[in-house]
């Protein structure tokens, strides 16, 4: 990664003040930590949210999106509006941290950060309801179901953007991988376009000792995983980047004999429209005839979840010049990720960018997804101070 051209910092009464806050959110992260929520069931999240944001005397729009909360910071006489979204669910895992506030919730964890974004919006809107050192309008977008499920679509279908129209919107995702506080983005692509297949093989089965006799899915299905990982370094532009992982094999009950039928699952990353069509084609093409040479027919399911996230370089270059402002410097990210991020959607209807916070703890944190990873809360007031510093430089009076 290399860093925005450093400048000095500006908005030293914004950190001073975001550092006050900060403690207080620091409990309310801990809280929601301790009470998970899966997509679209969150409720409660909701509730916490909407109940601190009227306090503040922020204006408040409930179930948008089935469980989205938006809030409305207004000041001064422009009709500018800037978006700031967090998402609030989390995920099916059971959680392994140790944490005094782990979750109550069996099977339930913030093991992707959510917490913490969520924090991190309600410490910037807290702010900015106090200061409204800006012209124009915040909307707070607190997003459900990011993970997997399409939160940001279904507010978007809901009238999110008509309701609430944004000149620009960002969001932040918490990166342990970088330390806490860096921040650093990219223009262009900067996640993944996440898709999903299922691939199921029939064929006629048998007695493994007479296989000449039989349909053998199993040995057509090692194949299939053979070559369709091999597809990307032979059938795809090798300047183009890409994944293509078969993640589950699935047939079979007895040691002694062919089953008629195995399944396997998969997902692919891309962050070419392009690449992805040809892709998708190209993995068809190849279970249809790897199928048909073994004697078996194949059937291939095959989902586009979200788009790839792409940053407007504009706004990708506003978020950097913040960060230099307001820490020194800012890193402009050399390479996307191929994880998936449904904040894709908003991207596709108003220019934005995507931004990565540091939230290392240490040497190394466990990563997102982990059953142990925890939010690390010294990177709060930096994320929180990077939303409001963001409203404030793209609203100045």
């Amino acid at each position: 990664m290399t860093p925005s051209k450093p400048a000095p910092t500006q908005d030293s009464p914004l950190l001073t003040r975001i550092n006050e806050l900060a403690a207080d959110m620091r409990e309310v992260r801990r809280d929601l930590h301790r009470h998970p929520e899966l997509a679209y069931g969150e409720k409660r999240t909701a509730a916490v949210v909407a109940k601190l944001l009227r306090e503040w005397g922020i204006e408040v729009h409930e179930g948008i999106g089935k469980t989205g909360v938006v809030g409305v910071i207004a000041a001064g006489r422009a009709d500018r509006a800037i978006g700031l979204r967090a998402d609030m669910d989390a995920l099916p895992i059971q959680e392994t941290s140790g944490a005094a506030y782990a979750s109550v919730n069996a099977g339930v964890a913030h093991s992707c950060g959510h917490d913490g974004h969520t924090a991190m919006l309600l410490c910037a809107a807290r702010y900015l309801a106090e200061t409204r050192r800006f012209d124009g309008r915040v909307h707070l977008l607190f997003q459900p179901a990011e993970e997997g499920l399409a939160g940001a679509k279904a507010m978007i279908e809901d009238g999110l953007f008509e309701r609430f129209p944004c000149a620009e919107v960002y969001a932040l995702h918490n990166w342990p991988t970088l330390p806490a506080g860096t921040v650093a983005t990219r223009a262009g692509p900067i996640m993944g376009a996440s898709d999903r297949f299922k691939i199921t093989l029939r064929g006629a089965g048998g007695h493994a000792a007479l296989p000449h006799l039989a349909t053998d899915t199993v040995l057509c299905a090692a194949q299939i995983v053979t070559g369709a990982h091999t597809l990307i370094a032979r059938r795809i532009d090798p300047t183009a980047t890409a994944v293509l992982s078969i993640t589950r094999i699935q047939g079979g009950t007895s040691f002694n004999a062919l089953p008629g039928e195995v399944e396997l699952a998969g997902t692919v990353r891309t962050f070419d429209p392009a690449v992805q069509d040809k892709l998708e084609a190209t993995l068809r093409e190849w279970v249809e005839l790897t199928a048909r040479a073994a004697g078996c027919t194949a059937s291939v399911e095959y989902a586009r979840i979200y788009p790839a996230t792409v940053n407007d370089p504009a706004c990708a270059q506003h978020a950097l010049d913040a960060a230099a402002a307001l820490f020194g410097q800012g890193l402009r990210a050399e390479s996307p990720a191929p994880t998936g991020e449904d904040f894709a959607f908003m991207l596709q209807q108003v220019p934005g960018a995507y931004i990565w916070l540091g939230s290392r703890k240490g040497a190394a944190s466990p990563s997102l997804h982990h059953p142990s990873f925890d939010f690390n809360d010294e990177a709060l007031p930096a994320g929180a101070a990077l939303l409001a510093s963001l409203a404030e430089r793209r609203l100045a009076a």
